[in-house]
């Protein structure tokens, strides 16, 4: 039975809408970052494991972590050689349990995280030196912003009925203003879903 204190997941591996548009900037980015071959990889806020499945269908070795015991049995379903995932959070000491590793991904957690520089510096502790870190969370901008309003989408759009919803809401230059204070040497931002301005998330490309 799903808690009231964590976010629940009630399916087991399903894919959400959203990784439509940001499992194919994600998968390049791994792809370019291996070169083409299997890698270890770092999965920030797992979920009930759907992305970390993906990857260790292409050959990837994933460990993951999440915070929910729903999400995590959900995902117990799907364990298979190559992949480990537990109950943990960005605010436990993970690289010291588990490691560092080339690539660290963590897909729309930022936004629900209530300390986001203690989520950046377990980010960033996990990442292995010229490691690759690789954050997603929902984009605003001015105009996206704008429209929003415009349009009577405010409400819908900032959930703010949403139990364990978001509770930050990140631009690029916030975002990366996050990373590049925990000691990223470079990010790059990349918006997907819709066109740019009105982009659905964006993903950041943080360099340790």
């Amino acid at each position: 039975m799903q808690s009231r204190k964590e976010y629940g997941y009630n399916s087991s591996g399903e894919l959400g809408h959203h990784h439509d548009y940001l499992l194919p900037s994600l998968l390049r980015a791994v792809k370019d970052e291996g070169q083409g071959r299997p890698t270890r990889i770092f999965d920030l806020g797992c979920g009930n494991g759907s992305v970390a499945g993906v990857l260790v269908s292409k050959g990837h070795q994933v460990v993951g972590v999440d915070p929910s015991e729903s999400g995590i049995a959900a995902a117990a379903g799907r364990r298979s050689e190559g992949l480990r995932l537990e109950v943990g959070s960005a605010y436990d000491p993970l690289a010291e349990k588990f490691g560092t590793f080339p690539i660290v991904i963590s897909l729309e957690v930022v936004e629900h995280v209530y300390s986001p520089r203690e989520f950046a510096k377990s980010l960033f502790d996990l990442v292995q030196e010229n490691g690759l870190a690789v954050v997603s969370t929902p984009y605003h901008g001015y105009l996206k912003n704008l429209v929003l309003a415009l349009t009577g989408a405010m409400d819908r759009h900032f959930t703010a009925l949403w139990d364990h919803g978001h509770i930050k809401f990140w631009s690029p230059r916030t975002l990366s203003a996050l990373l590049l204070e925990a000691g990223f040497k470079s990010v790059e931002i990349q918006r997907v879903g819709r066109v740019p301005p009105l982009a659905k998330s964006m993903i950041a490309l943080a360099r340790k």
